[in-house]
């Protein structure tokens, strides 16, 4: 199994960390119900910095990702480069639109949303309540909304348990400044993450691009999955 307490059923239904019974409602979201506290209190400090720290996603099911994919790659949602500009995919062969999905969607069995551990933040106080999120680099660096509190958590999300997989450029996934990560649960729940059983669940899935994908697989994984920045200042 991907997870060993999670049978391959279950993880077309939720794909988290090892059992549904793991996540618990918390505002509307759902988090792996072992990081709640640790959020809470990065929560109340940034609250006394300022910061109205909200959650924009936080678990993901396999269909929900599963659903972003198909949707991309049928070009039916945009897919952005690095500098945010729209990818014309009808150029491109399916595992180069597979690389350019990559960039910032995760190929589904493998998002670390599925584990309940993983949450995009953003400063709710920081913009008008009609405010379009674009979850976007340029809204968290330099005079962008959310780069007081990018700056704030730079200094603060280690002290509540906490980092940023994708703080740095590795030549996989694109830097995500609105991605937090709990550093315990997650790393965990990864050393569970097994690519023959996710090569089978992909195979039984109805994922546009499956078949480069299973062609791809292990550099995929390597390049897109395992090779994110390390938890350890």
């Amino acid at each position: 199994m991907i997870y060993q307490q999670l049978s391959s059923q279950q993880l077309s239904d939720c794909a988290c960390g090892q059992s549904e019974l793991l996540l618990s409602e918390h505002n509307a979201h759902k988090l792996h119900k072992e990081i709640i506290v640790d959020f809470n209190q990065l929560q109340a400090a940034a609250a006394q910095a300022g910061f109205e720290l909200a959650i924009v996603s936080s678990f993901r099911s396999f269909e929900r990702q599963a659903h972003i994919w198909n949707a991309k790659f049928s070009g039916q949602r945009p897919v952005l480069n690095k500098q945010q500009q729209v990818v014309d995919l009808t150029s491109l062969t399916d595992i180069e639109k597979c690389h350019a999905i990559m960039l910032y969607s995760a190929l589904p069995g493998t998002s670390r949303h599925h584990f309940g551990t993983d949450l995009d933040i953003f400063d709710k106080a920081a913009v008008p309540a009609d405010y379009r999120l674009q979850l976007e680099a340029h809204e968290y660096q330099d005079d962008g909304p959310f780069s007081a509190l990018t700056r704030w958590l730079d200094k603060n999300l280690a002290l509540y348990g906490f980092y940023r997989p994708y703080q740095s450029d590795l030549g996989g996934v694109a830097p995500e400044p609105w991605h937090i990560s709990h550093v315990k649960h997650s790393t965990t729940l990864m050393q569970h993450l097994n690519i023959t059983a996710l090569r089978d669940v992909i195979n039984n899935s109805e994922l546009l691009g499956k078949d480069a994908i299973l062609t791809h697989l292990p550099m995929l994984y390597q390049r897109y999955v395992l090779n994110v920045s390390s938890a350890v200042a």
